[in-house]
């Protein structure tokens, strides 16, 4: 099996989900990425839900998803010893992946500018609220800011209601991954031209970019796109039926007397809802005659009918048990069975992307706090056991 990231060595010293997912993408990809923690763990050990919701630091749902397949260890970078240890682990790493507020690394030595002094082609990738300039660049973040700062909530939900979030994190896994794409291209640019580079990514600005129409409405014409009308939207919003809601969008190839006939409602054929235009001027009551017409019908049935009888387009409000038994990811491998030796097995989400040649690294747990100290402390950096017995004893791992 191909990995496309062999011989790339990553020091995930990130926090969270962005950092952590970025890091583990380049894992996944089958680069060796040395997870580097405090002694006590990082933020994201410390993260709900728990596996029986016991909150140990080894049980975080969270942790053991976004670390896989790295090795992980232990290294105080508030300590001199620490950070000295840290520029030796650098000078042979291709990439850092950080989440620190801008301006920390400088603060303590280890920015890409200083570092790179030692290893000219790093690429140090760091992800952020704000990114690292701007007058917002000091500024926390957390999720519900990064979709409201982005306009992103501006244009979620219906009218009549406040702007709406999103459900998850998403902006984070958004950054995660544009973290990873980016590195990747800087990574073939660094092998073609010998330099590394520092890599900025906003949350905020990743965000944005995902609203693909809205501010070209608003600097092209001066429109601003409001939110969805609570009612009549003509299949805009999401609908109830009998174990569960589904949405049905126009197009797919069903003609207007298909999806009636697919809603078994003759009225739907009348001439008040013969085009696009008499159907928004009346979607109100038509949304009622389609509420009325699913209410005994199942969603795995519809979406079936739908898509291979009437050609609609057309489809289920999945939760996580339906995810969990969806054909379509089972069939794909979207799903990776992983045992860890705290909570056992694991099944994780891991398929990004199908290449016709595989190219993902190889497949392991979390790691625990500290369980590769040994190998990569003596091993990679040949420290003796009385180096690292010194370590030990002065709390730097």
């Amino acid at each position: 099996m191909l990995s496309a990231l062999t011989d790339v060595r990553v020091l995930d010293i990130s926090q969270g989900i962005a950092g952590p997912l970025c890091a583990r993408i380049l894992a996944d990809l089958g680069a060796d990425v040395i997870k580097i923690e405090p002694p006590d763990g990082e933020f994201g050990r410390t993260m709900a839900p728990f596996k029986d919701d016991d909150p140990d630091p080894e049980k975080s749902l969270f942790f053991l998803m976004l670390n896989l397949n790295k090795r992980g260890i232990t290294l105080d970078l508030g300590s001199d010893a620490g950070r000295r240890v840290f520029r030796e682990l650098a000078k042979n790493a291709d990439v850092i992946v950080e989440t620190y507020r801008p301006g920390h690394m400088a603060s303590i030595g280890l920015d890409h500018k200083r570092l790179e002094q030692d290893n000219p082609g790093l690429v140090m990738t760091s992800i952020t609220p704000f990114g690292q300039t701007g007058p917002y660049s000091q500024f926390k973040g957390e999720e519900i800011v990064a979709y409201a700062m982005s306009g992103i909530m501006s244009v979620s939900g219906t009218a009549d209601r406040e702007p709406l979030k999103h459900g998850g994190f998403q902006a984070q896994y958004e950054a995660g991954m544009n973290g990873a794409v980016s590195t990747a291209f800087t990574l073939l640019l660094r092998d073609m031209t010998g330099k590394g580079q520092h890599i900025d990514i906003s949350t905020q600005e990743v965000v944005a970019s995902t609203l693909v129409i809205n501010q070209p409405y608003y600097t092209w014409t001066g429109a601003v796109q409001g939110r969805r009308r609570p009612v009549g939207t003509g299949f805009g919003n999401i609908m109830p039926c009998a174990d569960g809601y589904f949405i049905a969008q126009p197009g797919g190839g069903a003609s207007w007397d298909a999806v009636a006939d697919f809603f078994g409602r003759e009225e739907l054929k009348e001439e008040r809802f013969a085009n696009v235009e008499q159907r928004l001027v009346n979607a109100a009551e038509m949304d009622e005659i389609v509420i009325d017409s699913v209410k005994d019908r199942n969603m795995a049935e519809m979406f079936k009918t739908g898509a291979e009888q009437f050609r609609m387009l057309l489809g289920m409000d999945q939760t996580p048990k339906d995810l969990a038994d969806c054909p379509q990811l089972e069939a794909r491998d979207f799903y990776q069975e992983v045992d860890h030796p705290v909570v056992g097995n694991l099944k994780a989400p891991s398929k990004l992307f199908g290449m016709s040649e595989p190219v993902d690294g190889p497949r392991s747990a979390a790691p625990l706090l500290g369980q590769h100290n040994d190998e990569v402390y003596s091993g990679t950096l040949g420290y003796s056991a009385e180096q690292l017995a010194e370590l030990k004893e002065q709390g730097v791992v």
